[in-house]
């Protein structure tokens, strides 16, 4: 069934048919139904499905709808909470893409930034507010965000917000919205533990829709995984980067200290590279993200707060530097390449002190990654041999130490 023969507003169909929207993808097809008969939804399905369209698409006709009717044309009707400034920025350009011919308007609210413009498009008026907690609270609290017309709740990487322990913020926020409205709950993964938490917060008759449930990372990735030492990881890096000149290349680092580490490596050999993690603030953030987006740097050496729903179109190659110290991080990453009918390609570097998190993976994963087997001079090659490139002990003891003490705390937390 093409989007042509949905019961959407023609502006909309319009604007799906610019962005070369013409089949839904399964969970489209299997949520706008539901949603635009406002029932409460909880959604799992693969990274690069769709899911952010499925959504979106129904809750704007909802909402413009709505409006054209005349009825409730005042104040916030949607809220979705996310748990990144870099997601809640996405969802609102999504958003205006879709409905750039529709009267309905969005807003993008997050901290690490000036609240005043926000606060200032606030009062101007929007339909929808995309926001993470922390900000949300805030403008709550000051009065300039008001819950009392809200009648749909969107929770997006619901279970990594949960899992952050917002989930008393959430709770909170329950008690300010109106008992009467529509629950959505759209997440790539779940655990027993999470799905308890959504059915608290979603009603008990909600449709539960789940895509590829024993298989979470994408057809479309070809993944597999390389034994390296901790010390030659920079190196095979570097091979990757130089025989893919013209791919859009994502890495993935353990930690911020290690992702500047890799940058710096990367550069000392002659690649560009741009870094992003929490230690940056919001505008470097967001210019990082943009100069990747649009090609005027194609390596980008991030931390996983770039992990979870951020859609960078045509990614070629996704790199785990490190293994994620969670397993589902692993879907995750890897789920930045492969999105909608494009093909992709992930690699992880493993050395024999994350041998542990690759079962943990493949356990949770439930199928085996391939692993790509190197001779040895194939190996050798990639060091090229460089002694004064090749080892920096103190280095790397610094590394096997900090992952070291990382297995330390997650002992201690379970």
């Amino acid at each position: 069934m093409k989007f042509e023969k949905y019961s959407l507003d023609s502006k909309i169909k319009r604007a799906l048919d610019e962005l070369g929207f013409v089949r839904p993808t399964d969970i489209q097809f299997k949520s706008i139904p539901n949603i635009q008969k406002r029932e409460d939804l909880l959604a799992v399905a693969q990274t690069g499905t769709g899911k952010t369209a499925a959504f979106a698409i129904p809750i704007i006709d909802i909402i413009y709808k709505q409006k054209r009717s005349q009825r409730r044309s005042d104040g916030v009707k949607c809220l979705i909470l996310v748990p990144t400034h870099e997601l809640a920025i996405q969802l609102d350009e999504v958003f205006k893409s879709i409905g750039k011919y529709t009267t309905v308007k969005s807003l993008a609210i997050y901290g690490g930034v000036d609240q005043d413009p926000q606060i200032k498009s606030l009062n101007k008026g929007v339909d929808i507010v995309i926001a993470t907690p922390g900000r949300m609270f805030d403008l709550i609290s000051q009065g300039h965000l008001l819950t009392n017309r809200i009648d749909v709740l969107v929770l997006d990487e619901a279970d990594h917000m949960l899992d952050l322990g917002f989930i008393v913020d959430i709770e909170d926020l329950m008690h300010k919205l109106p008992r009467r409205r529509q629950t959505l709950f759209f997440s790539a993964t779940i655990n027993e533990r999470i799905k308890k938490i959504a059915y608290k917060i979603i009603r008990q008759n909600a449709i539960r829709i789940q895509i590829s449930p024993k298989d979470p990372v994408s057809r479309n990735v070809d993944h597999s995984v390389i034994f390296v030492e901790m010390d030659h990881k920079r190196f095979f890096l570097e091979r990757v980067i130089q025989e893919n000149p013209d791919a859009k290349i994502l890495v993935f680092a353990r930690t911020r200290v290690r992702v500047e580490r890799v940058k710096k490596a990367m550069e000392r050999v002659g690649i560009e590279a741009l870094a992003i993690h929490g230690d940056k603030d919001q505008d470097e953030r967001n210019r990082i993200l943009s100069n990747f987006k649009l090609g005027k740097v194609n390596v980008l050496i991030a931390t996983d707060v770039t992990a979870r729903g951020i859609d960078i179109p045509e990614i070629q190659l996704v790199i785990n530097y490190d293994m994620p110290e969670q397993a589902e991080n692993y879907v995750h990453r890897v789920g930045r390449t492969g999105r909608g009918k494009n093909r992709g390609t992930a690699y992880s570097f493993c050395s024999e002190i994350e041998k542990p998190i690759l079962d943990e993976v493949t356990n949770y994963i439930n199928n085996e990654i391939r692993v790509l087997n190197l001779s040895k001079m194939e190996y050798q090659d990639t060091l090229n041999i460089d002694r004064e490139r090749t080892h920096d002990y103190k280095s790397i003891l610094n590394e096997i130490e900090e992952f070291e003490n990382l297995k330390k705390k997650k002992k201690r937390k379970k």
